[in-house]
């Protein structure tokens, strides 16, 4: 038994040895490079490009263009309504499809579209999907 404690001492003393070594390598390496003026340099770069990022993304998300484009959906929607209620497919289906090029989640749209439209129409703007996806890429 006295041989196994003094490996599990000698095996444990190495791995906190190993251990120091590694955070000994860490803090050498992290202490040149900050020394580096190269490193500086470019992080100093990154800090002033920084904000102009943050101002481009900042513009990517535009409430008064999603209210826009929600007003959109909403009035296509109720067009292609419309026209389906007067028995114009073709005419509601156009509109549909606009709906559907503008809608956020087009996949959810189909499935409510799916369980809602009759077959036919449902069929018909399923055959219009691969021009409205040409439109969008």
């Amino acid at each position: 038994m006295p041989c196994v404690r003094t490996l599990l001492g000698l095996l444990a003393a190495l791995a906190v040895g190993g251990a120091v070594a590694f955070l000994g390598y860490c803090l050498y390496f992290d202490r040149k490079r900050r020394g580096d003026p190269a490193f500086k340099r470019r992080l100093r770069d990154r800090r002033r490009a920084a904000p102009r990022a943050g101002a481009g993304g900042a513009q990517l998300w535009d409430p008064e263009k999603n209210e826009k484009l929600q007003e959109r959906f909403l009035q296509e929607v109720q067009m292609g309504e419309l026209w389906l209620s007067r028995g114009e497919h073709r005419m509601g289906v156009e509109h549909l499809s606009n709906a559907l090029l503008v809608c956020g989640q087009p996949q959810e749209l189909l499935k409510v579209f799916k369980h809602t439209l009759p077959p036919k129409v449902f069929e018909m703007l399923l055959h219009k999907i691969p021009l409205i996806c040409q439109i969008r890429s």
